[in-house]
């Protein structure tokens, strides 16, 4: 895959649509379901030939990049899900590092690719199922990622699986940023490209 602006934009973007996923899942118990979709079905893209590939098209990711708008060129959302999204970064340094742990999700992910093929990937069980796979793989690399909302919401148990899932989907995306080049310099140096490029994707289909 190539290793330009815009294809680190569209896997930062997204990160950015898993974390702000598990945000209104988190507060609200729901989110947008077509965005939902998206994020979950790129875990199981694992043999893309190119960077949108990933997430279907452009248009499937215009939560993500709003985002970024919002979150990283105006600094709203008070800086929650820029914490989400550091500590995605920081666990997939980890998981990279760690041979056994990339098998291990690998071995999963093929699990999971096998039982779409049955099931509706929003079902519960199928949810429940990816949650599993970031609880296994994932939360063991450590420190684990606290997501703050609603007491009422988290206690819920398809809560529970519906943020470990997005999680997982953020993981995903985290990979992807690096396979197309993405450093942590990007978000310090290559911030402002990255915005004008979401704000042109975005244009495009507004």
């Amino acid at each position: 895959m190539a290793n330009t602006s815009y294809d680190r934009t569209i896997a930062f973007a997204g990160i950015c649509q898993a974390v702000k996923l598990v945000q209104d899942i988190a507060r609200n118990g729901q989110c947008d379901n077509d965005a939902l979709h998206t994020s979950l079905n790129s875990i199981v893209v694992t043999d893309p030939k190119g960077t949108v590939e990933v997430f279907g098209k452009e248009e499937n990711l215009m939560t993500g990049l709003k985002v970024m708008v919002e979150e990283f060129d105006t600094g709203t959302n008070g800086g929650e899900l820029t914490h989400y999204l550091i500590n995605i970064l920081a666990l997939e340094r980890k998981l990279s590092a760690r041979r056994d742990s990339l098998a291990q999700l690998g071995d999963r992910i093929s699990t999971i690719q096998r039982q779409i093929t049955h099931f509706d990937l929003l079902d519960d069980q199928m949810i429940s199922n990816l949650a599993s796979v970031y609880l296994d793989t994932i939360s063991p690399l450590g420190p684990r990622i606290q997501v703050t909302g609603s007491p009422a919401q988290l206690q819920q148990t398809g809560v529970q699986h519906k943020v470990r899932a997005l999680l997982l989907s953020g993981m995903r995306s985290a990979v992807l940023w690096r396979q197309v080049g993405g450093k942590r310099r990007h978000l310090i140096f290559g911030r402002k490209s990255m915005i004008e490029q979401a704000k042109i994707i975005l244009a495009r289909h507004s």
